[in-house]
């Protein structure tokens, strides 16, 4: 008896599902219909086998792309030969997609059936999927799929981020789009001030100028000498100036409100404005066009070949087409329609607005548009799949093409395609290289100026870095000098009576001290009121007062640090001032000794 197995992709993973006897379920396929609603019918005729979870968001995209395509993916493949058994005639294999499917049976081996109770089952299990699977929540399921469709649609988005003919298809649809509109709407001014001015009509045919020699004029009875040489700028013929000025001094127009025309200028300049807008979105859509499709549009013009695109669908899918489908190409009515009556079919599409058609004669109009239409298929492949676009190809394509045009009228041989084709080469390569050279300086320049920017950002960021401590350092000296300033000022009002010593080093120091020193500091508090006015006549420079005075408390105990904290001291100017008082207050005391 044969196996049917279903096989079911789902954004969370692979899962294969066991069905009951093939012959019971084909017979009651209504039945199917009516369990696939009820949960516990449908697990009486549905049974999980295996389920493979995905690893990661990115192996699902890839089993994703791989099912779209019709390309078995070696996780599918190891996961149906895993569990499905290992006789493979006794096996039936359903599946949704026949591309798929047939991909399977031709790699694998097994026979694959899509429809029918297949279709109904895959409806089921896509409805109850979330309770066959153990741990599996609805929510988690939509979510999976939401972010799978997300990145699926990103990837196909991004595949031609350097071929974006969406652009192109965009903008030819704009252009038509725009011709159509501004053919109306400057009929509307014509008619509408042709009222005025109705000789105004014969003299001009073009609709843009028309529109701005109407938002020019405005009153024709205000139309004077003086206004003559702005007529010839915009009509750009003397003649034709001379004519309007002329026929407004003679006009068979009616009279028209001042608020008439206000409401028919802001229409002209409406009007000049969206066709202004026209030739910047042409000149637009030349430059889109030499850079992704330059062989075409070198060959049949930017209009045509943007055209050509747009009704492809994408430049992919134009090289894709043979030669015949793009002659016809635009030209789908007449053609099912001929076919429909059996009359002629039609020889050309959109490329009959190329120049060469019109040039040919009316018996070679055929011949040239079916050369013509296999020109145009090389060159849309070739633009498509070529790593550096350029027009080389394109150019000598029409080289060809007028070749086979002056053969037609004149009987000379044109050359053969394997020359051109390699002169085309040489001077292809010549250009890609150019292009190259051209690229890889502006890398170099983009490179230069990347470095340059990042070494005046660590500059920048190290002068702000070796500034923060110099400031900390003037901050932490700023109160220190005026704690010393402050110092001399509190002696008098103290009346020589002293704190208690304040020094630099740790308080534990003062063990350090001996009992002379002891005796040389009080003989030196005993005569601190009397000798202090001495002391400050006997300073020569009135600089050193603070520093002194903030270092005569502790002449001692400046003498008993050790080399280890000598550092402490805040500068070597400092260093250098308590020295030469230290050698002052030495003398000092030697004097006041002896006197004792």
């Amino acid at each position: 008896m044969v196996l049917l197995h279903v096989l079911f992709e789902h954004a969370v993973g692979y899962a294969l599902l066991a069905l009951k006897e093939v012959e019971e379920i084909s017979l009651l396929l209504p039945q199917v219909e009516e369990c696939v609603l009820n949960l516990g019918k449908f697990h009486n005729i549905v049974r999980l086998v295996a389920f493979s979870p995905f690893s990661s968001s990115q192996v699902a995209l890839e089993n994703a792309n791989a099912v779209s395509e019709g390309v078995v993916h070696e996780d599918l493949r190891l996961f149906l030969e895993t569990h499905l058994p290992s006789k493979k005639k006794k096996v039936l294999l359903g599946v949704g997609d026949p591309k798929i499917g047939a991909a399977i049976q031709e790699e694998l081996g097994y026979n694959c059936q899509t429809g029918g109770v297949i279709a109904e089952v895959l409806r089921g299990v896509r409805l109850h999927f979330h309770n066959l699977v153990k741990g599996l929540t609805d929510l988690s399921a939509c979510k999976a799929q939401l972010g799978l469709g997300h990145s699926y649609s990103r990837a196909k988005v991004k595949f031609n981020v350097n071929r974006v003919d969406n652009m192109i298809i965009q903008s030819i649809s704009l252009l038509d789009q725009l011709d159509k509109d501004i053919n109306t709407f400057s009929m509307r001014v014509r008619e509408w001030y042709g009222y005025h001015f109705p000789e105004l009509v014969k003299i001009i045919n073009d609709n843009a100028t028309y529109c701005r020699l109407a938002q020019f004029i405005g009153n024709r009875r205000e139309l004077n000498e003086e206004k003559l040489e702005k007529l010839e700028e915009l009509t750009m013929d003397g003649a034709k100036a001379k004519a309007i000025l002329d026929a407004s001094r003679s006009s068979m127009g009616m009279d028209i409100s001042a608020i008439d025309l206000i409401n028919i200028e802001s229409f002209s300049s409406r009007v000049v404005s969206l066709s202004e807008y026209r030739q910047s979105l042409h000149t637009y859509l030349r430059s889109k066009m030499s850079q992704v499709a330059p062989s075409l549009s070198a060959l049949i013009g930017e209009a045509v070949g943007a055209r050509l695109i747009a009704h492809a669908g994408s430049l992919t899918n134009l090289a894709k087409y043979p030669a015949s489908t793009v002659q016809i190409l635009g030209a789908e009515k007449a053609l099912f329609r001929a076919l429909k009556t059996r009359g002629n079919t039609p020889k050309y599409g959109l490329i009959f607005h190329s120049t060469f058609i019109g040039r040919a004669a009316a018996k070679n109009k055929g011949r040239i548009s079916r050369y013509l239409a296999n020109k145009c298929s090389i060159a849309s492949r070739i633009d498509c799949f070529s790593e550096v676009p350029t027009s080389v190809f394109g150019e000598k394509l029409r080289e060809q093409v007028e070749e086979r045009l002056s053969f037609y009228e004149t009987g000379e041989i044109p050359r053969k395609n394997l020359e051109v084709m390699k002169e085309a080469m040489v001077q292809a390569e010549e250009a890609a290289a150019e292009i190259t050279r051209k690229l890889e300086k502006q890398e170099k320049k983009r490179l230069k100026k990347e470095k340059k920017r990042l070494a005046a950002v660590a500059l920048a960021s190290s002068e702000n870095s070796s500034s923060t401590p110099e400031e900390c350092e003037e901050t932490s000296e700023r109160p220190k000098k005026k704690k010393k300033k402050q110092k001399p000022q509190e002696v008098p009002q103290e009346n020589g009576m002293e704190d208690p010593p304040v020094s630099f080093s740790k308080p534990k120091k003062k063990k350090a001290f001996s009992k002379e020193e002891l005796v040389s500091s009080d003989l030196e508090e005993r005569a601190g009121s009397g000798s202090l006015p001495k002391r400050k006549k006997s300073l020569s420079s009135p600089v050193s007062d603070p520093e002194e005075s903030g270092n005569k408390k502790i002449p001692k105990k400046k003498r008993k640090l050790s080399p280890k904290e000598e550092p402490l001291s805040s500068g070597p100017e400092e260093a250098a001032v308590s020295k030469s008082s230290g050698s002052k207050k030495k003398k000092k005391l030697q004097k006041l000794s002896q006197e004792t």
